[in-house]
């Protein structure tokens, strides 16, 4: 009796479980995992509707095998860490049409505590067209964003033994990193190198001051004055020769950067006026070592540099995020939402709670931050709306609204080809102040008053 109540219990549960409807039944959908990865198909496609494959590259191929006798046409799986790139390569090759989901867009649900589980919900979710695929470059892109982020590694690393340099010479006292800017530099780099080579006098290494160099000889003498200890030296030769090869590694990487540059189709010639406008100064630190404006502007048929604050790498980092082809965003909103730069408006009972920011990992938007930034003390109208938002709302929303509206010019220049022309500090205030005056004169005339000039008693 205690039985047959419990299996009628049971059967009213599972009457009462709601259903999604299915609307393809030839979608699949992929749990990741760093060794074995499990696959969903409906079970009308298949009498054995999931199954498990290795991560080796003949298990995936054989994947690619069995879902296309299942008839599957679209794939979805999550974005976990690097494990699902070599599984999406191979079914592209397959001829599938694979979907990358974000998994917070997956995982909203609880109760599912198997792999088993995931991949049947994964399936589920994409059968009745409910998930969204990322946004992933195309395949030259691809290649030319692996490239450029290595690079900025090499660059970190380099810039990690700079640390190391500095930090030897402060435990000797030889306080050369107060007396000049840049060890790195000319004069720096003399002068440690004749350190390491066993110089020991200060007057001598003061005297391989450049040109240049706002400190004098005698001031960097007496820098250089401290007490020399072997270990020291030796940690600083280590540092140095450390340098020296991250910055060949990273000459090797350029190399390889132009390369991927030069695969891509042209869309302007390099040598006409406007590039020449754009064309950069002496190589500074860190900078490619080959003309990366020109390469930006053969590539994308405008100049992105001509914006305030976006310098040649923050561009190069845009464009091996993101493609010369911004066309998968509808508009700049769609653009500017992917970057996380807009409000994040969170309504509840008809009230915004919140207009936080979504947290996206973005390096455009991790760049166009960075651009921003260097806005503070410029002369442009992007200057004084960065300046403006700071004195209003504080320095980070200033950054984030700004760097919102670098995304917005960007998405224009590459969608549209429209050229950015800077109006200048002084036309943007008094655009801004004529703004100001006619919220005053529409707010004034509702209550029914006028506006009155203190000077001239000249009524508006």
């Amino acid at each position: 009796m205690v039985s047959a109540n419990l299996e009628k219990r049971k059967s009213k549960k599972r009457k009462r479980k709601p259903q999604l409807k299915e609307m393809n039944i030839h979608a699949a959908g992929i749990d990741i995992g760093s060794e074995v990865h499990y696959v969903a198909v409906s079970p009308k496609v298949s009498n054995e509707p999931i199954r498990h494959f290795g991560c080796y590259t003949s298990d995936l191929n054989e994947m690619g095998t069995w879902l296309k006798e299942c008839g599957i046409k679209t794939i979805a799986m999550e974005s976990t860490g690097v494990y699902w790139i070599p599984v999406y390569q191979v079914l592209e090759s397959h001829g599938f049409d694979v979907n990358l989901v974000d998994a917070r867009h997956v995982s909203n649900v609880p109760g599912r505590d198997t792999d088993v589980d995931d991949c049947e919900w994964i399936r589920k979710l994409h059968s009745c067209g409910l998930l969204r695929g990322c946004f992933i470059p195309d395949s030259d892109t691809v290649t030319l964003r692996t490239y450029w982020r290595h690079r900025a590694d090499l660059v970190a690393m380099s810039s990690r033994e700079v640390l190391h340099m500095q930090k030897a010479l402060e435990q000797m006292n030889i306080q050369l990193h107060k007396a000049i800017s840049d060890i790195t530099g000319m004069t720096g780099q003399a002068i440690i190198r004749a350190i390491i080579a066993g110089e020991r006098n200060p007057t001598v290494l003061a005297s391989k001051r450049q040109r240049g160099v706002k400190k004098s000889e005698e001031e960097i003498e007496k820098a250089l004055t401290g007490n020399w200890r072997d270990e020291q030296v030796y940690l600083l030769k280590e540092a140095v020769e450390l340098y020296d090869t991250y910055q060949q590694k990273i000459e090797e990487c350029d190399k390889k950067v132009e390369e991927c540059m030069l695969a891509f189709e042209t869309k302007a010639d390099p040598d006409d006026e406007q590039a020449k406008l754009s064309k950069s100064r002496r190589r500074s630190e860190n900078e490619p070592h080959f003309d990366l404006k020109k390469q930006l502007y053969r590539v994308t048929g405008v100049d992105l540099t001509a914006i305030d604050g976006i310098q040649s790498h923050v561009a190069e980092t845009i464009i091996s995020e993101l493609g010369c082809d911004v066309s998968a965003f509808p508009t700049e909103k769609h653009f500017s939402s992917w970057l996380g730069l807009c409000p994040h408006n969170c309504i509840t009972g008809g009230k915004i709670r919140s207009r936080k920011t979504r947290k996206v990992q973005n390096r455009i938007a991790d760049a166009l931050r960075l651009a921003a930034q260097c806005l503070h003390s410029s002369k442009s109208a992007l200057g004084a709306y960065f300046r403006r938002v700071k004195g209003r709302a504080g320095a980070p929303k200033a950054i984030t609204a700004t760097a919102h509206k670098l995304a917005c010019l960007v998405y224009r220049m590459l969608r549209y080809g429209m050229e950015y022309v800077d109006q200048g500090q002084e036309a943007y205030e008094k655009q801004y102040q004529e703004r100001v005056f006619k919220n005053l004169q529409r707010s004034a005339r509702a209550q029914g008053y006028v506006l009155v000039k203190a000077t001239t008693g000249e009524v508006s």
